[in-house]
């Protein structure tokens, strides 16, 4: 088990909106105006990938609006009952990689930790929406085992928060998860994948900053916004504090269909991204999980978008169009 270190306190703001999520659809569409407006939802694919959506992000969206793209992210439409041969419940390969309780290795030089199962919102094309979390928690009695794969293997010199979302855990877990890894002399770069500072900016607080100032490890942090409209000034603020304390902020995004699959969109994320300090870093085609092919945008497509993107924005702001595929040493660049 992970030790206990009293130095750094939870915020209990952010973990009751946390908690108070909301998890039922109609609740979500009675509070946008959208009650009998969206198609009948399949309650077996609810009850295998329930709604969840926190209500700051909710606040971002546009009252009246089916088609809104942050609601359209999270709704559960009756689509996802579709049936498609080519998306599979485990589209990455994420099983076989599974080198020691919660750990996945895939690429070479880096680790990748499931820290958690837990997320802020449900995010309906999730390519880990099938992921058996419960059966590969490193956080559990196996952590141990999990610190000393890390430590026997030199290779590795950068390892990833991933899950779920870590940044769901509490700040007290995080630093002495951390704190654990410091002691591995070989890592030198902790890379934290998060949703919360686009769907609940208040995680960004004083005792996430505090323990992130000091470790000493290099911080990298991914986060993942889909569309501009994610980016309020809640965000900004959150995101201008991380680069206060020297975090590394990039942002990946997913091509999805009626959300940012089109060059207006993807020119106003890259911009507003760019506006608050974030560099954009990769656009990934949808990765061909169960219950999600109705957010599918073609290869052809992708490249076309790249394409118009280069011709309006500086290079810097045009994110590489990536897949990833099964078995391959890294992500395949697309264009």
């Amino acid at each position: 088990m992970i030790p206990q270190t009293p130095t750094v306190l939870p915020s209990k703001r952010w973990q009751a909106q946390l908690a108070n999520a909301i998890k039922d659809p109609e609740e979500l569409l009675a509070q946008l105006g959208l009650t009998d407006r969206l198609t009948a939802i399949d309650q077996s694919v609810l009850k295998q990938f329930p709604l969840r959506v926190t209500q700051s992000y909710i606040d971002k969206m546009r009252h009246g609006d089916p088609l809104d793209p942050l609601l359209r992210q999270v709704f559960p439409l009756i689509d996802e009952g579709i049936v498609h041969q080519d998306f599979v419940s485990d589209p990455v390969g994420d099983h076989l990689a599974v080198s020691s309780p919660g750990l996945l290795q895939k690429y070479h030089g880096r680790a990748l930790l499931l820290t958690t199962g837990a997320c802020a919102i449900h995010c309906r094309y999730c390519f880990r929406r099938h992921f058996p979390y419960n059966d590969s928690n490193p956080l559990a009695s196996q952590w141990q085992q999990t610190l000393d794969a890390l430590a026997q293997d030199t290779t590795v010199n950068e390892v990833i928060l991933s899950g779920g979302d870590p940044l769901a855990l509490s700040d007290q877990k995080l630093a002495s998860m951390v704190s654990d890894l410091e002691a591995i002399p070989h890592l030198k770069r902790l890379r934290i994948h998060t949703r919360l500072p686009i769907v609940l900016a208040d995680r960004i607080d004083s005792q996430l900053l505090s323990w992130l100032a000091q470790t000493r490890f290099q911080v990298i942090m991914v986060i993942h916004a889909n569309h501009a409209n994610e980016l309020d000034s809640g965000v900004e603020i959150a995101i201008k504090s991380l680069a206060a304390q020297r975090v590394q902020v990039l942002n990946q995004s997913v091509l999805l269909q009626g959300i940012n699959d089109t060059v207006d969109d993807l020119t106003q994320l890259s911009e507003r991204l760019i506006e608050i300090g974030v560099l954009p870093y990769y656009l990934h085609l949808l990765d061909p999980v169960a219950g999600a092919s109705h957010f599918d945008v073609s290869e052809d497509i992708g490249r076309v978008l790249i394409q118009q993107l280069r011709a309006k924005l500086s290079g810097y702001l045009v994110p590489r169009l990536v897949r990833e595929q099964q078995g391959k040493s890294s992500k395949t660049v697309i264009c």
